[in-house]
């Protein structure tokens, strides 16, 4: 009997391999193209500052490409997602070159946003080509989509086995599909490597030998007690940034449209306050992605790893920018800026907590995201493929201490809840023992979003 099944593993993972590796090889060159293309525009910026008036301009174009040729697009991340955990409508093959294009505009021209969603909708569209091609069912259709998500994220970030971990984790708070671990782990290897391959590289970050006194617990395990108090008080910080993100978010945007009834007036506002604020702020630290430097001693996520290399409010900062260049249509994703949040509140924690700069940094960078996605496991190994493994027991208490602090909020609308972070809310109590009966926790977070 175990031989026959073991020859049915075999044989599921030469399937599974042969199946991936087009999509792996065609998302990571497609991300390749996009990184590339994307540090063009942001570095053609920085020479062309005047760019930043045509920014309500070129939310117009975004929002016509959108109406004119998006289909379901519009939905981005939330689509697949969905398409994942139940088969709709289907994902358009139009859906990788338009976020691409809206992406590359968006920067171009100084919104404030990111790369991951453009990254993981470019895997997740060629993912669903190849299975129509293919002709899979819709449980194979499922694994196949999961590994776009993990290629695309893993690419993009030059972290494949986080790209794994994030694609089976980001569909559900409180549940993990493993029967998608070894296609997502492959794609996003494949991708990664791919990415390389074509001469992109990725921001290196370090952080610095840290001299303190340990305390032992005991004789196996080596615990500084007082440097771990202050990285929970800081991941509760962390886990309340992530919430209020989110919120903000969802809130901008409600507000946005009962205020404006013309839509594609939406991100004409929005490109006008981004303006507006750079001109308060008196400089553009806070538009685009924020890891190239526009100028000496701009504040940017490496510079944040250094003590003065932020300013109190820099995360704050960074989240009104961020969360209205979304709300109002602008298009890329969220994680790049929650990186650039957490790093500079981190930052700041550090002083008032007298800890390490750039220790403090590193967590916030991977606990901002952990909450505002609800994926604490791969925000735990991207620490871990970040910065090394030193400090792989503090990156995962400040992620799942932020993860528990964001509440059930998260800036993924088509998240469900399988199982709950914590029982005290009636709210979620009452789901909870109702389903129970049926077997099984289905919620959308998207009810829950901005509630404490």
């Amino acid at each position: 009997m175990k031989k026959f099944e073991h020859y049915s593993i075999i044989k599921q993972l030469l399937r599974w391999t042969i199946l991936v590796f087009p999509i792996a090889i065609l998302t990571g060159s497609a991300i390749a193209l996009f990184l590339w293309l994307l540090n063009q525009a942001i570095h053609y910026r920085f020479g062309h500052q005047w760019l930043l008036f045509l920014l309500p301009a070129a939310g117009i174009v975004i929002y016509f490409l959108y109406r004119l040729f998006g289909k379901n697009s519009e939905k981005g991340n939330n689509l697949i997602i969905d398409e994942i955990r139940e088969h709709g409508e289907g994902i358009p093959k139009r859906m990788a070159p338009l976020i691409l294009l809206t992406t590359i505009i968006t920067h171009l021209f100084g919104g404030s946003a990111g790369r991951e969603g453009t990254a993981v909708q470019i895997g997740g569209s060629i993912a669903a080509m190849f299975g129509r091609w293919f002709r899979l069912n819709e449980s194979d259709t499922r694994v196949m989509l999961t590994a776009g998500i993990a290629a695309g994220f893993g690419a993009v970030f030059g972290t494949p086995l986080t790209g794994a971990i994030f694609a089976l984790e980001v569909l559900a708070i409180g549940s993990i599909r493993y029967n998608a671990l070894f296609p997502a782990l492959m794609a996003s290897i494949i991708a990664d490597i791919t990415v390389a391959a074509w001469g992109i590289h990725h921001t290196a970050y370090h952080i610095d030998i840290i001299p303190h006194q340990i305390y032992f617990m005991s004789d196996l395990l080596p615990v500084d007690l007082l440097l771990i108090i202050k990285v929970i008080v800081a991941a509760i910080a962390f886990g309340l940034a992530s919430f209020i993100f989110s919120g903000m978010v969802h809130e901008i945007k409600v507000i946005l449209g009962k205020v404006i009834p013309i839509k594609w007036l939406i991100p004409v506002a929005g490109g006008m306050i981004i303006i507006g604020l750079t001109y308060i702020n008196g400089n553009q630290d806070y538009l685009s992605l924020g890891v190239d430097p526009q100028y000496p001693g701009a504040i940017t996520i490496p510079s944040a790893f250094h003590a003065g290399g932020a300013d109190t409010w820099s995360w704050l900062w960074k989240t009104i920018y961020t969360t209205t260049t979304l709300a109002s249509g602008f298009k890329g994703g969220e994680v790049t800026p929650l990186f650039y949040i957490g790093a500079t509140l981190g930052n700041t924690l550090s002083q008032l907590l007298n800890a390490p700069v750039s220790l403090f940094a590193a967590l916030g960078f991977i606990a901002v995201f952990a909450g505002a996605t609800n994926t604490p496991l791969a925000c735990t190994f991207m620490g871990i493929e970040l910065f090394g493994g030193e400090y792989a027991l503090l990156f995962a208490i400040a992620c799942f201490t932020a993860y528990l602090f964001s509440g059930h909020s998260g800036i993924y609308s088509a998240q469900t809840i399988i199982v709950p972070k914590f029982e005290g809310s009636p709210e979620i109590n009452n789901l909870h023992e109702a389903s129970q009966k049926r077997g099984y926790l289905h919620t959308k977070i998207s009810k829950y979003k901005f509630r404490s």
